[in-house]
This record gives C-alpha cells, sequence and structure tokens, in this order.
C-alpha cells in the first residue's frame, strides 16, 4: 500500500515541479519515472557528435526534412494512453509540452512551442519556441497554428481540451530513452535519425566506460546521486538522468537502498541527512540546485559531520553537476557522456 501511495505522490509531484519550473529539481523529478545527463561553452554549442550523425541530413534551420510527398498527408497513430488519432505523415509545426524537448532537438526537429525551462544545454536550438506554459495554454497554443501537439501528460480533461486545437498525441516521458526516441522517430517521420540517434549513443557510452576503466575506475564501484530541494529537503536519485546513465550497461552500480527504488520502480526518495550513511556509495554525484535556499541547505549539509565522514567524501570522490543540464532527454545525454569523464579524471 505505501509503495503505491509513494507512486501516486510521484505522479502528482511531476505537474507541481512542473509549475516550479524556476527550480532546477523541477527538470530532474520530472524525468523520474519508470525506467529503472564540460563547460558553458561546450554547452551552448550547435549540438554534439551524437546529434550530427543523427541529423546528418537535416537542415537545423527547418522544423523537419519533409519530402515533398509527404506533406499534408496523414496517417493513423495509437499514442500512450490509447488514442487513435490522425496526424500528418510529417508534423511541420510540432508543439511539445513536457520535460523531454531535448528528444526532439535531438532528432533535428524544432518545436514551434515548448514548456520552457532555461538552463537547458538545447536553449540555442529552441530559442524561437514560444512557452506554452504550464498549465498549457490554449491561447498561446492557438496562435502558434500547430498540426501536432505532442503532450507528455494522461490527463483527459485537458487532453480534450488541447486535441480541439490540433491533432494531439500523449506521450510517455517515463519511458526509457531508447523507447521513446523510437516513439518520436515513428511519429515525427524520422525513424532513420532515430536508429542512428540511439546507435551512436550506444557505442559514445561504451567508449566512455571504456575510457573511466582505463583511468581507473573500478569494477563493481557503487555510486549514489544526492540533490538538496528547497525547504532544507533532500533526495537521493534513482531515475532518469544522471543516475540512468550511471547504473546503465557497463556503468557503476546503485547501492542496495538505491536499487530498492529501482525494484519498486521509484525515481527518487526523501531520505534524512543520516540516511546517507546507508545510501552513500564508493562516489558520490551532487545536483547542485539552483534556488538560493536549496544552495544554502546544501552548504550547510556539506558542513554536516554526517557528510564529512562518508568514505566518498574522504577519499575525494564527490563530483557536482548543473542540475538543469543533468536531465533526462536525449540532448542532456550527450552533455553528461563528456561531462562525466571530464569531472572524474582529475
Amino acid at each position: 500500500m505505501q509503495n503505491k501511495v509513494q507512486k501516486k505522490f510521484q505522479k502528482k509531484f511531476r505537474s507541481t515541479a512542473l509549475l516550479l519550473t524556476v527550480t532546477a529539481l523541477s527538470v530532474l523529478l520530472l524525468a523520474c519515472g519508470n525506467e529503472a545527463s564540460t563547460s558553458e561553452t561546450t554547452s551552448t554549442n550547435q549540438g554534439t557528435e551524437l546529434t550530427n550523425q543523427a541529423n546528418k541530413n537535416t537542415d537545423t534551420n527547418q522544423q523537419t526534412t519533409a519530402d515533398e510527398g509527404d506533406v499534408g498527408q496523414t496517417r493513423q497513430f495509437k499514442d500512450w494512453t490509447g488514442h487513435t488519432v490522425t496526424v500528418p505523415v510529417t508534423p511541420q509545426r510540432v508543439i511539445y509540452h513536457g520535460e523531454v524537448t531535448g528528444d526532439l532537438v535531438a532528432l533535428g526537429v524544432n518545436p514551434v512551442g515548448i514548456l520552457r525551462q532555461e538552463g537547458m544545454v538545447f536553449d540555442k536550438q529552441v530559442a524561437d519556441a514560444e512557452d506554452v506554459g504550464f498549465p498549457f495554454s490554449v491561447e498561446k497554443a492557438v496562435g502558434l497554428n500547430p498540426d501536432l501537439i505532442i503532450f507528455s501528460n494522461s490527463d483527459e480533461a485537458q487532453y480534450d481540451q488541447i486535441s480541439k486545437i490540433a491533432p494531439t498525441v500523449t506521450f510517455d516521458s517515463f519511458a526509457t530513452l531508447e523507447e521513446r526516441m523510437r516513439t518520436l522517430g515513428d511519429l515525427l517521420n524520422k525513424k532513420q535519425e532515430a536508429e542512428d540517434w540511439i546507435t551512436a549513443n550506444k557505442t559514445a557510452t561504451e567508449e566512455m566506460w571504456k575510457k573511466l576503466r582505463e583511468q581507473g575506475l573500478k569494477e563493481g564501484e557503487t555510486a549514489s546521486v544526492f540533490t538538496m530541494y528547497p525547504g532544507n529537503r533532500l533526495f537521493v536519485m534513482a531515475g532518469a538522468g544522471l543516475p540512468q546513465l550511471l547504473y546503465g550497461k557497463d556503468g557503476m552500480k546503485p547501492t542496495p537502498e538505491i536499487q530498492k527504488l529501482l525494484n519498486e520502480e521509484m525515481g527518487f526518495a526523501e531520505i534524512s541527512t543520516e540516511k546517507m550513511t546507508e545510501i552513500a556509495g564508493d562516489r558520490i554525484f551532487i545536483l547542485e540546485p539552483v534556488t538560493e535556499d536549496a544552495k544554502q541547505s546544501s552548504k550547510e549539509l556539506m558542513d554536516s559531520p554526517v557528510w564529512k565522514n562518508l568514505p566518498a567524501v574522504k577519499a575525494g570522490k564527490v563530483y557536482h553537476f548543473d542540475i538543469v543540464k543533468a536531465s533526462g532527454d536525449a540532448m542532456s545525454r550527450e552533455w553528461l557522456l563528456k561531462e562525466l569523464p571530464e569531472q572524474i579524471i582529475q
């Protein structure tokens, strides 16, 4: 019963966190769910090798690379929550409302409307997109004249309103990265680009872990990811974003307590400071918050005796990441594949 309540809380918290898009933790908590992320200059560059490979034939100044014959054609698409929707074969004006906008960007699709979160690694690519807000602004969406709306929510009442604007499909942003890329590749007529990205990501991930092993990362080392939320609330992260990469194939291992969260399909859990002694791994990753009160709470945590006595802290194996950039979307994954070895190899 408790697990069901916790899962229900997580889904409710997802919507609450969206309201707090000025805070960095919202990005990560929104992307945490059933599965069970360099410098500032690097983050603003036009894509990475993965995106370049996936978009090698894509004009990045256009939203899609539609064949002329596809424009105006439609087909049937069954969405996440079971709607069968008549959608354009090759959408030209997409609104994406959810937490993984970087998935679309990695496929060469720059939406005309998004749920904006400043500080993402792909900010430059979506600079011209309209923020359709939270809750979803029907008025703003109508003004964008979309031919497809992708809605990362299962709320039927909202869906009924939004689907009156344009063909609307629900999308599971809690699915695995590969599943999401393939779903979007199908929906956006970008199947080959999706497969290219998945292949490139797999290769880059394998090469990154091989490099880290050569630099001293031991087989079986454990890792844990923590962050502070406003209100002096400490969270251990287990789902998407940075944890997803850390606990993936060839990566590090979750500690037993974190593995329990993953087994229960819990993307995160609030814990006490004292609980860190049971959860902290051989290496600790801190997702740096944005709000001032959360920053102050982080400072107090790291001044505490509990923190200073953790083995990873004593060994100097603590790494700090920008919580906004270390998100769960495809573009953030590309950034993480570069940033992680830079942090660990010093």
